[in-house]
């Protein structure tokens, strides 16, 4: 959290002197605890006790609700005591054995984290805790970091990108004790030459990081994957780093192909429905669906309505509309909060995504509203993973009740149709604070109200948005008033006074913005839902015709130039999926479709392939009946791509170093794809 970072850093300016700590016995350090307490102070509850020891068992100090105690996580008991609401509480000091391993434990009583802990040792900080859920026990030892330990411990690098040049960002940390006046950032990809950018001029304290643009920008010249590595070295003129495991950031990259615009090739061509999951998918009442953000593994993610107690679900399917296709139904165990009747899907690159709840107040109590987007990981080992009293979600905003529906900007940046106030609203999470938590004060919301939207009175049919490749143009189905207009994002400034809405948490800003450009780009529209746009067209879906409505949107308003035929009657979102081709959620159907024009979009690699042995140890041997010069993709069930081979000719030898089980093998050559086979290591 970025605001638990700067008071650490002033904590460690204030106390980073050794002079300071002559208390403590020779062969001790003082040890001291910075205690972040939530909105609900009250629930928290830690102890200092030996390494390895339970709780209770030679504790060294405590702090926090007593009553809470050892065995009280998640009992709820909501006892009055303990530490004041979003307090910062100095703690300590303990003289300590240097050297010495000690655990922190925390319970929480409702199980929802949020408090988070900062130890120092001698005034340097050497660790931050970050309470998740129930809480859980934390490892630290009795040791002055190094003089020297600056380390890269992020970046702006996506996992999958188009081929071109991209602007690199690193995070920079440092973990050490003297200040860092100057350093090296350097990269280079695939272990090939180091490009450095020379920083001379920044002030990093103990525990103190920065962003910094690196001045050489990446290049990724032909599909493929591609590895990066970042790190910082010449610190202050010429020293070293002192700890290394920390030193170096490895990503992995994935360059492919972007998503063709071939939505020409459904104007005048016959079309047909092709049925990708349904109901023994646990495909139900779907109101939204969007590919995740590395297009080759075609993973298509739909949001099932649930009820407005249960919440609803989601439905991820593997190699949509591919060999091999499989899918795995989840559901948040708080689902009847953060995803309360969810109206719409939205991934950003980063791989984050993000729902708008449909409902007034998912609270359900009946009180004053308390509903808005919430933000989710789609790794696997977090999304719907019990996380303590608040689930797995990355974040939650409460300001929009009647969320209609959703767009993703950048990272975690969303726009949100407000069902409520008639406001689009731009939600930026910030940092978010990660799973089951609950620290909402880096925030910033935008409200834009200037020209009211309006949502559907019967609380069935979704108004969707979308935001343009070029960042600039956010779409926006306005079902109420039976058009889709158009906010130019980068116009507009704060009219000041307090928005049309009441905030309800504390956040970093809450604005309302007047003055930005909106045009309208359909009107007389009957009843439409979904909404997609890439380059010049925009498809829009209407929910009781069915019909899906392609337009130009080169000049407004936009020109009609097709409209296909569904034959369903509940169309709610609509999606250009990564193969150029329309993909569509029917409600009432509970399906998933695509939209085929003849071969537009479906060309296959006609090459047969032969591999062996199969099942096999790890080597593999391909022999293909003609030659190409392409790759050989592997994926495992899940549709991830696990290995790219080069192949020039009509045969190859590789070695597959992965775990026993199934897993799929194609050839691509020019982007286009042969028939997968199945491949089984033992």
């Amino acid at each position: 959290m970025k605001k638990i970072k700067l008071i650490g850093v002033i904590f460690a300016l204030v106390s980073s002197s050794n002079a300071g700590f002559g208390q403590c016995a020779p062969g001790e350090a003082e040890v001291t605890m910075i205690v972040h307490s939530d909105d609900y102070g009250y629930e928290g509850y830690w102890e200092i006790i030996p390494d390895g020891n339970n709780c209770g068992v030679g504790t060294i100090a405590s702090g926090g609700n007593s009553a809470v105690g050892c065995g009280g996580a998640g009992a709820q008991a909501q006892t009055p005591g303990g530490y004041g609401n979003n307090l910062a509480v100095n703690e300590g000091p303990w003289c300590l054995p240097l050297g010495g391993c000690y655990d922190l434990f925390f319970a929480d009583d409702w199980g929802d984290g949020g408090f988070s802990f900062e130890i120092f040792v001698n005034g340097y900080q050497i660790e931050t805790f970050d309470g998740i859920g129930l809480g859980g026990t934390y490892s630290f030892c009795v040791e002055e970091p190094p003089a020297y330990d600056l380390s890269v411990f992020g970046s702006n690098l996506y996992s999958y990108v188009n081929i071109g040049s991209y602007d690199l960002h690193a995070h920079v940390f440092n973990n050490g004790t003297t200040t860092i006046t100057s350093y090296d950032l350097n990269y280079k990809i695939d272990g090939g030459a180091v490009s450095t950018h020379s920083i001379n001029s920044t002030s990093l304290v103990n525990y103190g990081d920065e962003e910094v643009e690196h001045s050489i920008p990446i290049s990724i010249p032909t599909n493929g994957v591609y590895q990066i590595k970042i790190w910082a070295d010449n610190l202050n003129g010429g020293n070293t780093d002192l700890y290394n495991p920390n030193d170096t950031l490895v990503k992995y990259i994935e360059a492919g192909p972007g998503i063709p615009n071939i939505l020409d090739g459904y104007v005048n061509a016959t079309t047909t429905i092709n049925q990708i999951a349904g109901s023994s998918n646990q495909i139900n009442s779907p109101t939204d669906l969007d590919f995740h953000p590395v297009l080759t593994n075609h993973d298509l993610w739909v949001c099932n309505k649930g009820t407005e107690n249960s919440g609803g679900s989601t439905v991820t399917i593997y190699n949509a509309g591919q060999a091999g296709q499989s899918s795995v139904y989840k559901q948040d165990g708080n689902a009847w909060h953060f995803m309360s009747l969810p109206t719409g899907i939205a991934f950003s690159q980063n791989g984050n995504w993000a729902n708008s709840p449909g409902v007034f107040d998912a609270n359900h109590d009946g009180g004053t509203a308390f509903t808005g987007p919430a933000l989710w990981s789609s790794d696997m080992a977090i999304y719907a993973q019990p996380s303590g009293g608040n689930g797995s979600h990355l974040d939650m905003l409460h300001v929009s009740p009647y969320s209609q529906g959703i767009a993703a900007e950048v990272d975690n940046v969303f726009w949100v149709f407000d069902g409520y106030t008639n406001d689009i609203v731009r939600y930026d999470f910030a940092e978010d604070h990660g799973p089951g938590n609950s620290y909402h004060g880096d925030a910033i919301v935008r409200r834009y109200s200037d020209d009211p939207v309006a949502k559907d009175p019967n609380d069935e049919i979704v108004s969707h948005l979308v935001l343009d490749g070029n960042q600039q143009w956010l779409y926006a189905v306005d079902h109420g008033n039976q058009r889709v207009i158009r906010i130019d994002i980068t116009t507009g400034s704060d009219m000041g006074g307090a928005p049309n809405y009441p905030i309800n948490e504390p956040l970093e800003e809450y604005t309302e913005y007047t003055g930005y450009t909106q045009e309208s780009v359909v009107t007389g529209l009957l009843k439409p839902a979904g909404i997609d746009v890439i380059g010049d067209r925009m498809i829009v879906s209407e929910y009781q015709s069915g019909e899906i409505i392609i337009y130009d949107i080169s000049s407004m308003p936009a020109v009609e130039l097709e409209r296909i035929t569904t034959g369903y009657s509940s169309v709610q979102g609509i999606k250009i999926g990564p193969d150029g081709l329309i993909w569509f959620v029917d409600e009432n159907s509970n399906g998933v479709y695509r939209i085929n024009a003849g071969d537009l979009g479906i060309d296959e690699l006609s090459v047969a392939m032969n591999i062996y042995p199969n099942p096999s140890n790890g080597t593999i041997n391909v022999a293909l009946t003609e030659s190409i010069d392409g790759v050989i993709e592997v994926r495992d069930v899940q549709g991830k791509l696990i290995e790219t081979i080069q192949i020039n000719g009509q045969s190859t030898t590789f070695e597959l170093n992965v775990l026993p089980g199934l897993y799929f093998v194609n050839t691509v050559q020019n982007k286009i794809r042969s028939k997968a086979k199945r491949l089984i290591v033992k």
